[in-house]
């Protein structure tokens, strides 16, 4: 379980994100909506441990643990995991290499890690030779959100904060991510959606929906409140 409890975030002495609390069970799929430039990315990267995004006050607990001031490569250790919405480039570590060393650090190697990236990166729509070149090195955005997805989908995390996931794909992808989303839901992980447009819930029904506005959660609900923001936007909660 996920727990955010009465968190603020600063950014260059700026507070972004205001005493936002959230829970999300294994199994379930909580979706954090709003506009643009509200505090969901700034909060996400908070969860995660970013150091230009600091907890300024209250707790971020993981399975009851409190890991608010965890690196992020000791919080990616306890199951947590961060779909980007803008993933960055790493020149000279491509995918492959990256996802071998994961499966090496927990004491799996050989042809087998590599056939079964090579399979789901068919059931992704991910280029093979996008595989062995730079990480998202010229990768369009649908190839680089296709690149996440095949990282959750095998490194199987417990704890899920996904960062509009669906920007940049097509329909197909789209349909390939709710699939996924499901999937892992259905198998006791906990998934924090965050979006700007509702058009992914198309496909995924949350648990419970928060409307984050200007850093501070302005309502609560569940897909009643996501059809009114499709009808009206965010007009009434700004």
């Amino acid at each position: 379980m996920l727990e955010v409890d009465n968190v603020s975030v600063e950014v260059n002495g700026v507070t972004v994100v205001r005493r936002v609390s959230l829970r999300v069970r294994r199994g379930e799929i909580v979706v954090l909506m709003g506009p643009n430039g509200s505090g969901k990315t700034s909060l996400a990267y908070a969860i995660m441990g970013h150091p230009s995004y600091r907890v300024v006050e209250g707790r971020i607990l993981l399975e009851g643990e409190d890991v608010t001031k965890l690196p992020p490569h000791e919080k990616a250790r306890r199951g947590l995991f961060l779909f980007f919405q803008n993933p960055v480039e790493v020149r000279g570590v491509s995918l492959l290499d990256l996802i071998k060393a994961v499966f090496e650090a927990g004491g799996v190697s050989g042809a087998g890690v590599e056939k079964l990236v090579l399979e789901t990166a068919d059931k992704v729509g991910l280029k093979k030779t996008l595989l062995t070149r730079g990480l998202n090195e010229g990768f369009s955005g649908g190839e680089k959100k296709r690149s996440e997805l095949l990282q959750a989908i095998l490194l199987k995390p417990r704890c899920l904060i996904m960062d509009e996931p669906d920007s940049g794909l097509d329909v197909e992808g789209v349909r390939l991510l709710a699939d996924f989303i499901r999937e892992r839901a259905g198998e006791g992980a906990c998934i924090l959606l965050i979006t700007h447009y509702p058009n992914l819930l198309n496909y995924v029904t949350p648990s419970k929906v928060l409307v984050l506005v200007k850093g501070v959660v302005k309502a609560e609900g569940g897909m009643e409140l996501v059809e009114k923001i499709s009808r009206e936007g965010y007009n009434g909660l700004v």
